[in-house]
C-alpha cells in the first residue's frame, strides 16, 4: 500500500481541473484496501474512489482519502457453450481491455470501444453506446468492504443498473471498493448494428456481417469523429445523460419542436437527444469563463484552458436552465460533481 499526501488531481481527471488530494492511497489489490480498512487513521476517515478521472468534475480540493484503483490484470476464465467470461483489474483501461478482448477472438464489447476510464469504473456508470450497454455483457464482480474489509462477489441483481446508473451510485456509494469485473461475452457471437450511424456504415460499405473488429473499428471513426480526445482537450465525454420521457411528453414537445431527435425504448417510453436540445438552445461553440460547449457535439462540456470546476458547473446549469425554458425538460448530469 502506497500512501502519498498533498497530490495534485490535475493528471488524474480528463477534465483537467485542477484539484489536490490531501492523502491519496494507490490501491493494487484486495489487501491494500483491507489495510487501509485497517489502519488507526485511515480506516475512520472518509473515502474516494477514484479510477481513471474520466466521469468527474472536481470543484475543490479532497479533503476525503482518495482511493486511486490501480488493480491490474485480464484474463479468459471460462469458455461455456453459450459464452465466453473474461475478467479484468478494475484499474486496467477500459479501452485497451475491449481491443484485448477482440485480439484474442473474444468478442462483445467491440461497441463499447474507445469510451474513456477504467473496467471498474464502467459498472458504477453503466456505460453504454451504440445500442450496448454494460448490464448487457456483466457477469460479476468483486469488491472489498470499506467497513468490514471483506472480499465479496456480487451479481448483476445486486448492481441494480439502470440507465448510466447503478447501486454503486446510491446504496453502495463510497462503501466498497471494485477491484475486478467479469463479462459475460455471449456465443455464437452476432454484430448489434440497430444504431442509425452503424446502419449508415453498413450501406455505404456493403458489409452486411461485419466482423466485431470492423464494427470497432466503425464506432472508434464515429467516436473521433465527433467527440475530442481528453488528452488534447479537456472533458468529460457527454455531460448531460439523454432524458427520457413518456411518449405523451414527447408528443407535446414534436408538437412544438418537430425536428427533435428521439428514440423509441423498448419499454414504450421515448428518448430524446439532449445534445440536439441544447443546440436548438444556441450553446454549441459558446464559453463560459474558460469552459465551453464542444463545436462539433453540444452534449460535450470542455476546458478551454486552465478551466476550474466552478467555471464547468457554472456553465452546465446555465444550460440546464436553457433546456428548461424552452423543453421544459431539466438535464441531468452524467458525471459525479465533487
Amino acid at each position: 500500500m502506497r500512501i502519498e499526501s498533498g497530490v495534485s488531481l490535475k493528471p488524474y481527471n480528463t477534465f483537467g481541473l485542477p484539484a489536490v488530494a490531501q492523502t491519496l492511497v494507490r490501491i493494487a489489490g484486495d489487501a491494500d484496501v483491507r489495510q487501509v480498512v485497517d489502519h488507526p487513521q485511515l480506516g475512520r476517515a472518509p473515502k474516494f474512489v477514484l479510477g481513471g478521472g474520466s466521469n468527474i468534475v472536481l470543484t475543490r480540493d479532497m479533503p476525503q482519502v482518495v482511493l486511486k484503483v490501480e488493480v491490474m490484470g485480464r484474463r479468459l476464465v471460462e469458455e461455456r457453450a453459450d459464452a465466453w467470461i473474461v475478467e479484468a483489474g478494475a484499474g486496467e483501461n477500459w479501452h485497451d481491455f475491449v481491443m484485448w478482448t477482440l485480439a484474442q477472438g473474444l468478442p462483445g464489447l467491440e461497441n463499447l470501444a474507445l469510451i474513456p476510464g477504467t473496467v471498474g469504473a464502467a459498472p458504477v456508470q453503466n456505460i453504454g453506446a451504440y445500442g450496448v450497454e454494460l448490464q448487457d455483457r456483466f457477469e460479476s464482480l468483486d469488491v472489498v468492504d470499506l467497513v468490514t474489509g471483506r472480499s465479496v462477489s456480487l451479481q448483476a441483481h445486486i448492481c441494480a443498473f439502470g440507465y448510466r446508473d447503478s447501486a454503486f451510485k446510491h446504496s453502495l456509494a463510497g462503501r466498497s471498493v471494485i477491484t475486478r469485473v467479469r463479462f459475460r461475452l455471449p456465443r455464437p457471437w452476432q454484430p448489434v448494428l440497430g444504431y442509425l450511424e452503424l446502419e449508415r456504415k453498413v450501406a455505404e460499405t456493403g458489409i452486411a456481417q461485419p466482423s466485431a473488429q470492423r464494427v470497432a473499428d466503425w464506432i472508434i471513426g464515429i467516436r473521433r469523429a465527433k467527440l475530442p480526445d481528453p488528452a488534447l482537450i479537456g472533458n468529460a465525454g457527454s455531460f448531460f445523460k439523454n432524458p427520457v420521457v413518456t411518449p405523451e411528453q414527447c408528443r407535446d414537445i414534436i408538437g412544438r419542436d418537430p425536428e427533435i431527435v428521439h428514440y423509441p425504448m423498448p419499454d414504450g417510453s421515448v428518448k430524446l437527444a439532449a445534445g440536439w436540445m441544447i443546440d436548438a438552445c444556441g450553446w454549441k461553440g459558446k464559453t463560459v469563463g474558460k469552459a465551453g460547449v464542444y463545436e462539433r457535439q453540444a452534449l460535450v462540456l470542455v476546458n478551454r484552458g486552465g478551466a476550474i470546476g466552478s467555471e464547468v458547473m457554472t456553465l452546465a446549469r446555465a444550460i440546464q436552465e436553457s433546456v428548461y425554458g424552452r423543453f421544459g425538460i431539466r438535464l441531468e448530469p452524467e458525471p459525479v460533481v465533487v
